[in-house]
């Protein structure tokens, strides 16, 4: 018995090292989508429309070149709330008519905002193209913005806000932006605050409404089962009478000011009844139009994209202080932020943002070996390539492009740029963008457990209790009433 139980482990183990070693990326291939074809119509919508005719289905994407970066002061989540309200009633159709309109046609319809843009969103089968496209129509030119709708969508944001602000890691990514943006349009936060949606009007989501959902400011992307004549033939039917605006319409490079230049600040939120500690460590990164880009995707691919990513490795497989880490870049009109991420117990929340500021060092300071290189990249293209295999991934890539004034002949060199950036460009990217000194740091969870080693490595150290905290100010603190 224990003989047989030998023989079996001795040919178990060698199976078992085969297995943990991946086998070497195979050859990448470049993405080759049909060439998109484009026409403005006089209004100044632009439209681009992607051939792809084996599956019969369609989508497209209405977009608007503004976001939540041009929401006024104090109405942080201005614009996300009046994209999710768009869709909820017009001057024919009530909410509920349009949801079971579209729910007939097998179609899915939805709207949302992001820091430069604002878009209408519609999947559906090509045979009930047409008859789909005058939702997205009335809703983008005759949304009413019902008062019990909008108090309906007010309130579950403020619900959802409440329940997600109170949660370390995310709010550590809001406290982060604010470090690293200040004042500036990208340092609130994207949904608001319950305080600041609490002061949103009607007669405020009209008003953007108004100056900003015009076809001047807007692209109209389609890709799927759709000829080109036959997409500017309906894009002319449900949008060429639509008026643009009688002055030129914000682009999204001028709707977003400077990034903030604040000096780097180690913020603590105290929350003591936290179940873990939250660390995000951040600066301004590029922008999306940056000649830098793909070496941004390769250098945080090699940081912190992935499991096999060197923070993933380091922080959880090398160490178990975390679940998992990463970190990303979010590529604006104008640089949006870097951020490395991650969630640990509160005794090793000082360790984990030592290794962070380390491996951020480390990249910048000697050069990524071949082989790692080479599967880092290959996870960027395998990525890419998923997100093409879908009518709705191709729209948005488009999409994204025309938002920055990107040539649309860029989707198909992706793979070819990934494969270009060498391990001396990620070394001079990351020594540029990724020093550790410059850093904003932040920690959310039980103060006491981290405070005194996370000033033994930067010094000073602000400590914000949870109840004082205030996303509405670059300060981030409730500001205090003078006694009488």
């Amino acid at each position: 018995m224990k003989r047989a139980l030998l023989l079996l482990l001795s040919l178990t183990i060698p199976v078992l090292a085969q297995q943990v070693t991946p086998p070497a990326p195979g050859a990448p291939r470049e993405a080759k989508l049909p060439q998109p074809v484009e026409k403005t119509l006089t209004n100044g919508l632009r439209v681009i429309v992607v051939p792809k005719h084996d599956i019969p289905l369609v989508a497209t994407q209405l977009t608007f070149k503004t976001g939540g970066a041009a929401d006024p002061k104090g109405k942080d989540g201005l614009a996300q709330l009046t994209a999710t309200v768009l869709t909820k009633g017009t001057k024919t159709r009530g909410a509920e008519e349009i949801a079971r309109g579209v729910e007939a046609l097998g179609a899915t319809l939805g709207s949302n905002a992001g820091w430069d843009s604002s878009s209408v969103d519609l999947s559906v089968m090509s045979s009930n193209l047409a008859k789909a496209m005058e939702y997205v129509s009335d809703a983008a030119r005759n949304a009413t913005f019902a008062k019990d709708e909008v108090e309906r969508e007010r309130a579950q944001a403020i619900d959802a806000l409440q329940v997600n602000l109170g949660e370390p890691r995310a709010l550590a990514s809001v406290v982060a932006a604010r470090l690293i943006f200040g004042e500036t349009p990208y340092g609130h936060n994207l949904e608001g605050t319950p305080a600041s949606l609490e002061t949103i009007t009607r007669e405020d989501l009209m008003k953007f409404h108004a100056a900003h959902y015009r076809p001047d400011n807007a692209v109209l992307v389609l890709a799927g089962d759709v000829k080109a004549e036959d997409a500017f033939r309906l894009a002319q039917a449900q949008f060429g009478s639509w008026k643009k605006g009688a002055t030129p319409a914000p682009s999204a490079a001028t709707a977003s000011s400077p990034t903030g230049t604040s000096k780097p600040r180690v913020v603590v939120v105290d929350m003591p009844e936290a179940g873990q500690s939250a660390v995000a460590v951040g600066r301004a990164g590029i922008r999306r139009g940056d000649p830098a880009y793909m070496s941004a995707l390769v250098t945080n691919s090699v940081l912190g994209n992935g499991y096999s990513s060197r923070l993933n490795q380091e922080i959880r497989i090398r160490r178990g202080l975390a679940y998992g880490a990463g970190s990303s870049f979010d590529s604006r009109a104008t640089p949006g932020p870097f951020l490395a991420r991650t969630e640990t117990k509160h005794e090793t929340a000082a360790e984990v943002v030592s290794i962070i500021v380390n491996e951020l060092n480390r990249l910048a300071s000697s050069d990524v070996a071949e082989a790692e290189l080479t599967t880092r990249k290959a996870v960027l293209i395998g990525d890419f390539g998923q997100s093409l295999e879908t009518t709705s991934g191709i729209v948005n890539r488009v999409a994204r492009l025309a938002v920055y004034g990107l040539p649309l002949s860029e989707i198909n060199r992706y793979v070819s740029g990934v494969q270009a950036v060498n391990a001396a460009q990620v070394r001079k990217f990351a020594s540029s963008n990724l020093g550790g000194k410059d850093m904003n740091v932040v920690v959310v969870g039980d103060g006491k457990v981290f405070l005194e080693a996370l000033r033994k490595q930067f010094g000073e150290v602000e400590v914000i209790p949870a109840a004082e905290l205030d996303l509405g100010s670059a300060t981030l603190r409730v500001k205090k009433v003078a006694a009488e």
